[in-house]
């Protein structure tokens, strides 16, 4: 539900940007002698779309190492849950030749 209260205005905000901004523009790449025309609302959109990838990917690198340290962490908590799981059945084995008792 929160996603929604945040994604909607911000869509109808970008929805307006849109049709508010159809005039065309031209888009150059410096070294090259290349010209787009494109609408300005899509030259921005798209600029900010790529800043947002970038930023993503940056985020998602720097979160590499943390994300293997907690992989670690998991299969290192799941082996030290063997270990008292094994140590547990060992003894209740243990107790249950106890309750037995000698057999002769």
């Amino acid at each position: 539900m929160m996603r929604w209260i945040i994604f909607i205005p911000f869509a109808a905000v970008v929805v307006l940007f849109a049709l508010s901004n159809r005039q065309p523009v031209d888009l150059r790449l410096w070294p090259f002698d290349l010209v787009w025309q494109a609408p300005l609302s899509v030259a921005v959109l798209a600029a900010a779309a790529v800043a947002f990838l970038i930023g993503a990917g940056i985020v998602w690198v720097s979160g590499m190492p943390q994300r293997s340290r907690a992989r670690a962490s998991i299969r290192r908590a799941e082996g030290l849950q063997r270990e008292v799981d094994t140590a547990r059945a060992r003894e209740r084995a243990a107790a249950a030749d106890r309750l037995a008792g000698p057999t002769a």
